[in-house]
């Protein structure tokens, strides 16, 4: 009888299937990588998805919107891990999800000042000193960054401010994470922060 790697031609399938297995486990052939086996998993269960999509009316837009969900779900998971991490370390996300301008983010400020609501006062406030120099063209707007990185660019820009921009970023994070309590002083000094950096004129360093 004809032989193939000491496997018998004439066998049948499962008898082949077996030897081939067995003849494969061989330690002269190399093995796949943890990797390499993770990555043949995920490519087998999208060809699934796809081979399903095929034999169902409206697969194909059914699959793409599953994608779509996925994709929307990871991007959410991954946004509120950043701001877990960023609780976490103290560093608090300078803007809330509505997009305002500096003089609604002021009007905002004086609102919760009004009615004593001092954290949510600061807040608003060093927002609306953000969005004021955004508007201006004095530091670039950049959603997501916290109250530490907006003090860090609005400091080089202004240095003769860099050391309350810093204090005012500090407080912001304490009234927002920490468990310090906003203050009508902390929001005088906000407020009297803002007034004076609506005058002032950035540095323009030589190129």
């Amino acid at each position: 009888m004809t032989t193939l790697l000491d496997v018998p031609v004439d066998l049948g399938r499962e008898a082949a299937r077996d030897a081939a297995i067995r003849e494969l486990a061989k330690p002269m052939y190399p093995r796949q990588s943890w990797w390499d086996r993770l990555v043949e998993w995920a490519f087998e269960r999208l060809d699934e998805l796809f081979r399903a999509a095929e034999g169902v009316p409206g697969g194909w837009a059914a699959l793409f919107v599953l994608v779509l969900v996925v994709a929307g779900l990871a991007v959410l998971l991954l946004r509120a891990a950043t701001r877990a991490t960023r609780a976490a370390s103290g560093a608090a996300e300078l803007y809330d999800e509505q997009i305002r301008s500096a003089a609604e983010h002021r009007a905002a400020a004086e609102a919760h000042a009004q009615r004593q609501e001092w954290a949510a006062a600061v807040r608003e406030r060093l927002r609306a000193i953000a969005r004021d120099l955004e508007e201006r063209a004095i530091v670039d707007g950049q959603p997501g960054r916290t109250a530490a990185e907006f003090a860090t660019e609005a400091g080089r820009a202004l240095p003769a401010f860099a050391a309350e921009l810093a204090a005012a970023a500090r407080h912001f994070d304490d009234v927002t994470y920490g468990e310090t309590p906003g203050t009508p002083d902390g929001y005088a000094r906000l407020a009297a922060l803002d007034e004076s950096l609506r005058q002032a004129r950035p540095i323009l360093v030589a190129g």
